[in-house]
């Protein structure tokens, strides 16, 4: 058994191999994506984030993988990402928040590059930009009501949305021409400026992402309803940008 590597890297071979065993030729492709493509890996903490892509056969015998999925995953391998290509190709529009940050963050190891080429679309960029800011704020909005007064569930709340809104912003980035980041602060700090929106807010949810914030409960909630503020005004925006 494997043990919990020190960066991605390491286990780039074992790991082609054994999927390789699984699928042949039906295996396409192999990218890491996500915190470990970032350079944000951190050993026995983080996901490592497989892409795969198969062959229509492939992805059709996806039961054969699943001892494989199970070994690797006790090491913090996620459940690997199954596409195909032609799933790929027609799912541009519907997910660009997605393949955008996967085309600009990934290391390829095993096969052909399934995103090097692919194009997204603005428009389709900024429509989900859009939609998920929008349900990002209903998400705060309900988690102040319901976690409130525990100043544990709020922390985990706000850390938690700041990785869900890094490939937000890095969507907002793009559609302003801006080039992207790795580096999470950055992309937070970057947002705030284009956008005119509060940089010290955004600065002290990095904190409160990194475990370095410390306050009281009441200054807790007074940063959730500021952030809550802020995306708000984001959103419309966003919204002024369709119009």
């Amino acid at each position: 058994m494997p043990r919990i590597p020190k960066s991605p890297e390491e286990i780039f071979d074992k790991f082609s191999e054994d999927v390789q065993s699984v699928f042949g030729a039906e295996l396409l492709s192999i990218l890491l994506f996500g915190s470990g493509a970032k350079g944000e890996y951190v050993a026995g903490k983080s996901d490592i984030n497989f892409l795969i892509v198969l062959s229509k056969d492939g992805a059709n015998r996806l039961e054969k993988a699943i001892p494989v999925v199970e070994k690797w995953g006790k090491v913090g391998v996620a459940t690997p990402l199954i596409l195909t290509r032609e799933y790929i190709d027609s799912a541009l529009d519907t997910f660009p928040i997605e393949f955008l940050d996967i085309k600009e963050f990934h290391q390829l190891v095993f096969g052909e590059n399934p995103v090097e080429q692919i194009t997204i679309d603005k428009g389709d960029l900024r429509r989900q930009i859009e939609r998920e800011l929008r349900g990002k704020l209903v998400y705060l909005r309900t988690g102040l009501l319901s976690s409130g007064n525990d100043k544990t569930r709020l922390l985990q709340m706000l850390s938690a949305s700041v990785s869900a809104f890094v490939p937000i912003f890095e969507g907002l980035l793009h559609l302003e021409g801006e080039p992207l980041t790795k580096n999470r602060s950055d992309v937070f700090r970057r947002t705030a400026a284009e956008f005119k929106l509060n940089e010290s807010v955004f600065g002290q949810l990095i904190h409160v992402k990194s475990g370095a914030w410390h306050g009281s409960i009441v200054q807790l909630r007074e940063l959730t309803s500021s952030y809550i503020q802020e995306v708000g005004v984001l959103v419309e925006r966003v919204d002024q940008m369709g119009k």
